[in-house]
């Protein structure tokens, strides 16, 4: 039965819930939706159920990575400046660039949007950027729930997570273990703060529209536009890399910054050493540091700096990752390096 059919309820919509305009956004997003799907997805947005068949071919293990996560404050931006289709490429990224740390494939997406009141055009916009954010990281977007939740949230804001699923051949597995004093740390540059921190980013600038308005001569545009800009995707140029390169391990640079996400892929008695003249800090995080007068230690506790993923190898293959990297249309360039100890990250 096609959506929505016979199906309206006069006491709901005086409760501030109008179920048509849910089928609404469903009819506005499938366009969106179709856009990513690949071959192993079964049936089309609507279901009870997300249905997707999994390629195993030529693995002797497949094991299934998951993650979830959200947007964050970064969606007090988009709310303030009326701009919707960006925040659900940083959904997605949140969850497909944590589950390709471990060497997995992303497979399916799934997203869950809450609002207040459920705008089909605005929802819809949203859906857009997730599509967006699927296809860069070649997921099907298999389904996702719209929650309209009047007195929770107010009607113009809306929050969104997502949940992706990747799959990996143990085998091939990312082996953090094996990592060694010597081993050579490789940078990909991010696209500017991503989506963490922002907390802190609205209490330095007393986020509103006015300032979110103003043009700084360092970004080259508003501090909106900048800081709106969506979270990088880094699924396909990893894959190509892990293809070509015996990668150890990769650390996914989000909320707590270096000091929190590298020691996360260090086994015990193993300490990142990185040049603080090495790291390349994009103009927002200069902005940010010199507006609020924070600490450049809580600056890197915090922020991504400029490095969106940080990739570990042997040193004989340091040069070769640059260089896959590079051609995979990343800034990728020498970090630091691996030495004996216990300090997790020593930037010095």
């Amino acid at each position: 039965m096609e959506h929505g059919k016979n199906s309206y309820s006069e006491s709901y919509k005086k409760a501030g819930v109008d179920v048509t305009a849910g089928y609404r956004a469903v009819e506005l997003m499938k366009q969106h939706v179709a856009r990513t799907a690949t071959k192993g997805v079964l049936e089309g947005i609507g279901g009870f159920g997300g249905l997707f068949a999994l390629d195993v071919k030529g693995m002797e293990e497949p094991v299934l990575v998951s993650g979830t996560d959200g947007v964050g404050t970064k969606l007090k931006l988009a709310f303030l400046m009326n701009r919707h289709n960006t925040v659900g490429i940083d959904c997605v990224a949140m969850c497909v660039n944590d589950i390709i740390c471990c060497g997995a494939k992303p497979q399916c997406f799934l997203d869950y949007i809450a609002c207040g009141k459920n705008v089909p055009e605005r929802i819809a916009d949203i859906v857009s950027g997730i599509a967006e954010g699927c296809v860069q990281s070649d997921a099907a977007l298999v389904g996702g729930e719209t929650a309209e939740m009047p007195g929770f949230y107010p009607e113009d804001e809306y929050d969104l997570a997502g949940f992706a699923v990747g799959i990996v051949d143990k085998k091939k597995i990312l082996k953090p273990d094996s990592q060694k004093a010597g081993d050579v740390l490789v940078a990909i540059a991010s696209s500017g703060v991503h989506s963490n921190g922002f907390s802190l980013v609205r209490k330095v600038f007393d986020i509103n529209e006015k300032t979110l308005a103003h043009q700084f001569a360092d970004l080259g545009g508003t501090l909106g536009d900048t800081l709106l800009t969506p979270t990088r995707i880094y699924v396909k140029p990893v894959l190509s890399l892990l293809e070509q390169v015996p990668v150890k391990a990769i650390s996914h640079i989000t909320g707590g910054g270096f000091y929190e996400n590298i020691p996360r892929s260090l086994p015990s008695g193993i300490t990142a050493r990185i040049p603080r003249s090495a790291v390349q800090v994009l103009p927002i995080f200069d902005l940010i540091a010199r507006t609020g007068n924070i600490p450049e230690r809580d600056m890197f506790n915090t922020f991504n700096m400029g490095v969106g993923m940080i990739v570990s190898v042997a040193p004989e293959y340091a040069d070769r990752a640059v260089a896959a990297l590079k051609a995979a249309g990343e800034n990728a360039y020498i970090l630091g390096e691996l030495a004996e100890g216990d300090e997790g990250v020593i930037i010095e």
